[in-house]
């Protein structure tokens, strides 16, 4: 490791994001981590090589996006000639917003397909490039047919071979974080087994399951829903569907549900909002399900094969008022949400951070400014807009604020 990298980096006069609080306090980083100052007192008695001044702003652990098909032209899982540009230009686009780590999500297509794309999206680690790819979000194509909302009915799978039919589809499991499925299909339960097993996210979505359906995968493993209320039964009172896993008590105790919900304005109403923030807070992930139309400009684009337009901030099927899809970044969402929830900014901020990095069992390196962990984070002002954003304690985005720099 260089010297420079080893540097110790003080950021003062800021208000940090830890233990669910804002607190005044300094940030501490050296070597692309949060270092414990007084270990660096009284164990090195160093004093800091840089000190940024933040300027009284808000500094809190980098989002985190679960769901995200795309963006900025850019489409996962139609552009297979030119993936490996298409994903290096999104990564570096969502600095912009905050996101420092990300999911890239394929939707339901045919075994071709995943074999071709798949291989060229590996783990990465962020840095000026872009943000950090935690590895695959796999949206099907193991879903339930009457609820595959865009995804091509042609493709959709059943279990024939258990287990081996995942490995003939995806060819490998190498590049896949999460896999989203409907847990009411013949034979999930032993593939939600298997593949928690191997340290695999299960989602449960684009399903017509009820609740049992629901606890029986959960019971197999599966820790996840897919954007909530989307693409599931509606709730009933008589049977809640994949809804009540919110408040069953019939899943093991030390289980803890997740779900990811949509804030964008549009695809989940303010109230679904409140009513999920308030029946189940600590399972409450933020994504945007952004698709590719997400950062073009107002007006008509062209899309692999369909037209488009950007109207008012969404986005529809071009010449008609059909919307097709999610184009809120993720710093978008996380201002819609906490004004429609009347959360904390702590809160608001968690849901895009700590919880999604506690879905994916890393809430040690991210989602979070402990000591120790990695170094990667937001600076805001009090609107929560974006100030600048850090990878490994390194500036990878900055608006046009600037921070103060101290030598």
């Amino acid at each position: 490791m260089t010297s420079t990298q080893q540097k110790l980096v003080k950021f003062r006069n800021c208000r940090v994001l830890r233990d669910h609080r804002l607190i005044v306090d300094d940030l501490w980083v050296r070597g692309g981590k949060i270092i414990d100052p007084e270990k660096v007192f009284f164990d090195e008695k160093k004093q800091a090589h840089i000190q940024i001044d933040c300027n009284g702003a808000i500094v809190a652990p980098g989002f985190i996006d679960l769901q995200i098909n795309g963006g900025y032209g850019v489409d996962f899982s139609n552009d297979i000639s030119t993936v490996e540009e298409g994903v290096e230009k999104v990564s570096k686009g969502l600095l912009a917003h905050g996101v420092t780590s990300f999911c890239p999500t394929l939707v339901t297509s045919p075994p071709e397909t995943y074999h071709q794309i798949l291989p060229k999206i590996p783990k990465k680690d962020g840095g000026l490039h872009g943000a950090s790819i935690l590895g695959c979000h796999v949206e099907g194509p193991f879903i339930n047919s009457n609820k595959k909302g865009a995804h091509p009915a042609q493709c959709i799978k059943e279990f024939d071979k258990g287990f081996q039919t995942l490995l003939d589809v995806y060819h490998s499991l190498d590049h896949i974080s999460i896999l989203t499925l409907a847990p009411e299909k013949d034979g999930a339960s032993e593939v939600i087994r298997e593949l928690s097993q191997r340290g695999i996210t299960v989602s449960v979505g684009h399903s017509m399951a009820n609740l049992n359906d629901g606890e029986i995968a959960v019971q197999h493993g599966a820790k996840l829903i897919t954007h909530l209320f989307n693409a599931m039964l509606p709730f009933h009172h008589r049977d809640p569907g994949l809804v009540g896993l919110l408040t069953t008590d019939n899943i093991p105790p030390n289980s803890l549900v997740y779900f990811g919900i949509i804030s964008d304005g549009v695809h989940t109403h303010p109230a679904a909002l409140r009513i999920a923030y308030k029946t189940h807070p600590n399972g409450l992930i933020l994504v945007t399900d952004a698709i590719s139309a997400m950062g073009l400009n107002e007006g008509r684009h062209r899309i692999g094969q369909m037209d488009l337009e950007v109207r008012g901030g969404r986005a529809y099927i071009a010449g008609t008022d059909t919307l097709c899809g999610s184009i809120a970044p993720m710093d978008e969402c996380i201002r819609f949400f906490k004004k429609a929830s009347s959360c904390s900014i702590e809160y608001a901020l968690e849901a895009a951070s700590l919880h999604p990095a506690r879905c994916l069992g890393i809430e040690k390196q991210k989602g979070t400014l402990d000591y120790g962990a990695d170094a990667d984070f937001v600076v805001l002002d009090d609107s929560l807009n974006v100030l600048s954003t850090w990878i490994a304690g390194k500036c990878v985005y900055e608006n046009k604020i600037e921070l103060k720099t101290h030598d």
